[in-house]
């Protein structure tokens, strides 16, 4: 399968086809598919969704997508990498890049919201008009633009529940979630007895609780968490093993070596060769 590469921080483009030009391929950046006009099925990572105006896909690094169009389609696609996220200082969403890669989980549109759909297409027609016209302030509107969509995926990514989680699943539970998404490259406020604290619940009643809504322990879904995203720290960036184990809060290689080596049998940077 074929590897596609941007050169440059963010692309913008728009696309009136009858085919999808690019098929088995994975990317190495992130790729926001917005669906303008036409129909047809959306097959990412083995699952198809039928897809129509209005909708909007997240395609994160590794991914493998494709578009099967019923006649001539209509996107505008967005295109940009690790870097560009964490360029911007998000403020109140300063785990954006934890959602954004949680989409790899996801297979359907990413805008459940009817405001957020409208928002959406109205900041997909000024990017449209941005990028056919070309002067001096046109591509500082561009990123303005795509900022604003960023967030909105964002935020629609945050309220899709866990694959496993209770139908009957009650607000705390989602507040415990986003928090742990929140904190995950701080263990500290990750333990039990923080997450308990937080949230008024007894320690030895959350490990219960968690598990009654979610069907897993909350350490292997904290675990499970950290993991893949470090999984993409070593698949996509060029930073070294001190330096992701500095991010996620271990004291060093040896402590996210053991942490990594329980769940995949080999260190990271076996991980990373093997990946290659």
């Amino acid at each position: 399968m074929s590897k596609e590469n941007i050169h440059q921080a963010l692309e913008v483009f728009y696309e009136k086809v009858r085919e999808c030009p690019l098929r088995d391929r994975q990317f190495n950046f992130f790729e926001l598919v917005y669906v303008i006009s036409g129909i047809g099925n959306h097959d990412i990572n083995g699952n198809q969704v039928a897809f129509a105006a209005g909708d909007l896909f997240l395609i994160t690094p590794h991914d493998a997508h494709a578009f099967d169009l019923e006649g001539v389609c209509e996107f505008m696609v967005v295109r940009f990498g690790e870097s560009y996220i964490r360029e911007y200082q998000w403020k109140s969403i300063d785990h954006i890049e934890c959602l954004l890669y949680y989409a790899s989980h996801l297979s359907s549109s990413i805008l459940t919201h009817p405001g957020d759909q409208q928002t959406v297409a109205s900041l997909m027609k000024h990017l449209q008009h941005a990028i056919e016209i070309h002067n001096l302030y046109n591509e500082d509107l561009k990123r303005h633009l795509v900022n604003a969509i960023i967030v909105i995926a964002a935020r629609s990514i945050s309220v899709v529940k866990p694959e496993h989680i209770s139908p009957n699943a009650d607000a705390r539970i989602l507040q415990i979630l986003d928090y742990i998404q929140e904190n995950i490259r701080q263990p500290g406020r990750l333990k039990i007895a923080a997450i308990a604290e937080k949230f008024s619940i007894s320690p030895t009643y959350l490990g219960s609780y968690f598990r009654d809504q979610c069907a897993e322990s909350i350490q292997h879904y904290i675990s499970a968490y950290r993991i893949r995203l470090i999984e993409h720290r070593l698949r996509f960036s060029d930073r070294r093993v001190h330096e992701i184990a500095e991010e996620f809060g271990f004291a060093d290689e040896s402590h996210i070596n053991k942490f990594f080596k329980r769940h995949h049998g080999m260190s990271l940077k076996g991980f990373k060769i093997a990946g290659k």
